[in-house]
This record gives structure tokens, sequence and C-alpha cells, in this order.
């Protein structure tokens, strides 16, 4: 019988294949059922007469809440890894935060961006495009989020109370921030943020239609998968600190020793 040029080495080969132990199945995602989302919106101090002073938190304030957080086990992720995780896609860190910051102020590149930056976190732009170069965030500092590794979201045009307009200026101010955004900046925000909080019925169809994977409001409590149009928030005030941070997470449930979780509305996005 005629030798099998390179018989044995094949034989030897598929012994070993034999012989090894079967693979390690991969280990299934863990789905987070909740995660925080903590709502800001200028970093500084307010000017005389503001309007919304509280909305105001001093650098200082927001250095120490970034520092508590990643003290005690929170890592900063994006909403888009949110939703990736609740896909059964990705896995998220042991205690995920969403850092979101509305309206499009300087004050998020110039302050924000630094602090966040120094812990390698990322956070989310609310972007309302009317705040693009007028007196509030210009392209450039968008662009320097962006390279930083936040996400952008859609905060409408001109901010209004979606729920009082009609089907075309609806449609303007949901898919048309999106689409002038991604005009811009050529990322498609994946998640809306209503103004003021303000939305019905009507107004999460019309973001659903656009082609958001979820929004936003201000409503207080923790960002739940069954909830995706309607995701809660923790609004962080101007004084709260570490310590009243601490307190605003016990009173949800992200913290251990919490108090019962709270449900509510806040007021400003």
């Amino acid at each position: 019988m005629r030798a099998v040029p390179g018989f044995p080495a094949v034989v030897t080969a598929l012994s070993l294949l034999l012989a090894a132990p079967p693979p390690t199945p991969a280990r299934p995602i863990e789905v987070v059922a909740e995660v925080p989302v903590l709502m800001y919106h200028v970093v500084g101090d307010p000017p005389p007469g503001a309007a919304w002073p509280h909305l105001f938190v001093p650098a200082r304030e927001l250095e120490d809440q970034v520092a508590w957080l990643e003290e005690h086990g929170f890592r900063a992720v994006t909403l888009s890894q949110v939703w990736r995780n609740w896909q059964g896609l990705d896995a998220l860190p042991a205690r995920p935060v969403v850092l979101t910051f509305d309206d499009g102020d300087a004050s998020q590149a110039q302050r924000a961006l630094p602090i966040l930056a120094r812990h390698g976190w990322p956070a989310v732009l609310n972007l309302k495009v009317g705040n693009l170069g007028r007196g509030g965030i210009t392209e450039l500092q968008v662009r320097k989020l962006l390279d930083a590794g936040w996400e952008l979201g859609a905060h409408t045009i001109t901010h209004p109370d979606l729920t009082t307009l009609g089907a075309d200026a609806l449609r303007r101010e949901v898919a048309g921030s999106r689409a002038e955004i991604a005009r811009r900046f050529g990322v498609e925000p994946l998640f809306f943020c209503y103004p003021a909080g303000r939305y019905d019925a009507r107004v999460a169809r019309a973001v659903r239609a656009a082609g958001f994977r979820g929004a936003t409001t201000t409503d207080i409590g923790l960002a739940r998968r069954s909830e995706l149009f309607t995701l809660r928030r923790i609004r962080v005030d101007r004084g709260a600190g570490a310590r009243g941070l601490s307190e605003l997470l016990a009173r949800t449930g992200a913290w251990p020793g919490s108090a019962p979780r709270a449900r509510g509305s806040g007021t400003r996005a």
C-alpha cells in the first residue's frame, strides 16, 4: 500500500484536537435592570438675576461629585452603552452611571470636559441646536467633546414645549434637530431629551418615528429598559455637593442604605 504524504502529521493533529478540552462557553452578558442618569446644566456660578440659579453647579462641586462616584465604584458610560447592554450586546461596569449635560452651554466644554477627562469618563451632551455659536457652545467645542468620547443627544432646535406644537413644528423640532446635528457633526443622535421634561404620548411617538432609540425626561428615578422613551433622571442642583449626590442616589435606590425609591417629576431640562 502506498504511503500517504503527511498522513502521520494529520493523524497527530487530529488526535490532539480530539483530546483537547471543549471550548469554554461564552459567559452570558449580565443585563443591568436600572441605571442612574444624572442631569446637569451649567457648570459655574450664576450671574446676577439668573432665572434658574439652582441649575448652575460650581466646577468644584462637580469635581467632588465625580471623585465621590469613582471612589465608591461608579463608572461613567453613555446612553448608547446602556442601550447595548439592555439589548444583550455588551457588558456594563458593575456600577454604571450616566452623566448628562443639557442645552449646550460653553461651560460644559470649558469646565465639565477637563474634570471628566481627568477620570477618563465620557458624558452625554443633550444639544439644543439653537445654542450653537450664540453665546452657547461652539461647534469646535462640541467636536472636542466627541473626541473625548462624549455622546451627542438631540434637545430640539429652540427648546419649546413640544406638547403645544402642531405636527409640522413638532417634526421640525424633533426630527429636524436630529438631522441638523448629523449634518454638522457627522453623527446621528440616538437619544432625545424632552425640553423642560414636557412630553405626552404624541410627542413620544414623534421621537420614536424620528429614529431615536430612547428619550430622557426630568422625571425622578432610575432609567429602566421598559421605559426607553421615558427614561428617568436625577437632577443635580447647585449646593448638593458629594453628600447631596449620595443622598439623591440613595433615595432613588442607586446606592446602598437607600431610602424608598422616589417617583416624581422635576422641572427644567
